[in-house]
């Protein structure tokens, strides 16, 4: 091929190219119709030269450890100051309207305290297995990490998430009415390795798990949990416990109520019977209509709820384009399908899942669409792989009244308006 022919088919080739991406651009302009993606030339942002391209910016930070951006910083845990009766027994929430994916980050898991932050000293730690077993014996934490190891991911979500919408809905956001759970993987022992060590007696039934804080927490366990799937966990998405999460050692249960992952725990005694502590009589059982209480419940059932649009994440443009996210959870197994309504539960479509489907784990949703600008009665419902679905409202206080402040997994709407403002509101 001669110079002049190699050039000329260049150019032809590179006028093809350009032709392509005009139709392509036009095309993708069609697409996104009444968003407010903009073109290129209505859009001085991408037209001018920004600072941060004039000049050369820091070096490796010399912070020691890493901080979300300045432009990030309403991301946070938060708060409600009369909730509880003192910060030592207080609870924060984490701001699930502000996250994606399935993973927490370490510093945005909730807190749950009964006697405030214990500050343990992982040289003076201490773990005691005692009690129904052949050999008591007592861990030292570098003794816990000389142990088979184990990773898993799961949800941790405290009896109460949801509690204060029982009786109506509150003028929260997402953040405050199921902000306390979060996901995150776990690394540690098994439970059975450690009781194996200690031996266990034949009519050992009952692991009572005591926690080293000054409310000296404690929760009775049955031994076929224990012995399934608990650890002691040391580690949180790969790096140590932060201390308001257990530091240095604390159980996990996974799929079961918060307070039963006892943190800064220190002690585990094996008997034959429940102990009917303080926190499994009077507190963290399920007062029904007559009076009378259900208690033993363990398992966190099927849930589900939309994070964004909500009331804390406003949709900032007025009709087109439309992502609709949320969480899902079963502390019975895994997510098997999410339905999604736009019209308070009339009509359901099925959501998109995404990402790995875990055991006991959250789960994310997405559904996508063209919104016209009118209001909407958002609303999402979960089912297990047990077949549970997650109830509505009506359905959950015609079995248990409105007494309760655990286990709420009733389906949770938002009301979309249409200037994109959000409000938590019940529909009959």
């Amino acid at each position: 091929m001669s110079r002049r022919n190699k050039q000329s088919s260049e150019t032809d080739s590179a006028a093809t190219r350009r032709q392509f991406l005009k139709s392509s651009i036009a095309a993708s302009g069609a697409l996104v119709a009444g968003s407010s993606i903009a073109h290129a030339k209505a859009d001085p942002a991408i037209a001018y030269v920004q600072d941060w391209t004039r000049y050369l910016g820091d070096g490796v930070n010399a912070a020691p450890y890493g901080k979300p951006s300045e432009y990030e910083k309403q991301v946070v845990r938060r708060n409600v100051e009369w909730l509880t009766a003192s910060a030592e027994s207080s609870v924060n929430f984490t701001p699930l309207h502000e996250l994606d994916g399935i993973i927490t980050p370490n510093g945005l898991c909730f807190e749950r305290h009964h006697g405030g932050v214990a500050e343990v000293e992982p040289d003076l730690y201490r773990l005691m297995i005692n009690g129904l077993v052949e050999e008591p014996l007592v861990f030292t934490i570098d003794d816990l990490k000389r142990f088979p190891r184990k990773n898993q991911i799961n949800f941790l979500e405290c009896a109460a998430n949801s509690g204060m919408e029982w009786r109506g809905a509150q003028l929260n956001g997402c953040q405050y009415t199921h902000g306390m759970v979060h996901n995150v993987m776990y690394t540690g022992v098994p439970l059975k390795i450690l009781l194996d060590q200690a031996g266990l007696k034949t009519n050992a039934k009952w692991v009572m798990a005591e926690g080293g804080d000054a409310s000296g927490m404690n929760r009775s366990i049955p031994m076929f949990k224990a012995l399934d799937d608990c650890m002691i966990a040391f580690k949180m998405t790969g790096e140590a416990l932060r201390p308001e999460q257990g530091y240095p050692a604390r159980l996990v249960v996974p799929g079961w109520e918060g307070n039963m992952w006892v943190k800064w725990i220190r002690r585990l005694e094996v008997g034959d019977e429940p102990w009917h502590a303080r926190e499994e009589t009077s507190k963290y059982t399920d007062l029904l209509e007559n009076g009378k209480a259900r208690r033993f419940t363990w398992e966190m059932d099927c849930k589900s709820v939309i994070t964004n649009p909500s009331p804390q994440a406003p949709l900032k443009h007025k009709s087109g384009q439309t992502v609709i996210t949320g969480l899902a959870w079963s502390g019975r197994g895994t997510i098997k399908r999410v339905d999604v309504s736009l019209d308070g539960g009339r009509n359901w479509i099925p959501a998109r899942l995404d990402g790995p489907s875990l055991d006991k784990s959250l789960h994310r949703f997405y559904y996508d669409f063209d919104w016209n600008g009118e209001p909407l009665l958002l609303q999402s419902r979960a089912v297990d792989s047990t077949g549970q679905i997650q109830p509505t409202k009506t359905e959950l206080r015609n079995a248990r009244g409105y007494n309760s402040i655990y286990h709420n997994n009733a389906i949770q709407t938002w009301h979309l308006k249409k200037t994109g403002e959000v409000e938590n509101v019940e529909v009959s």
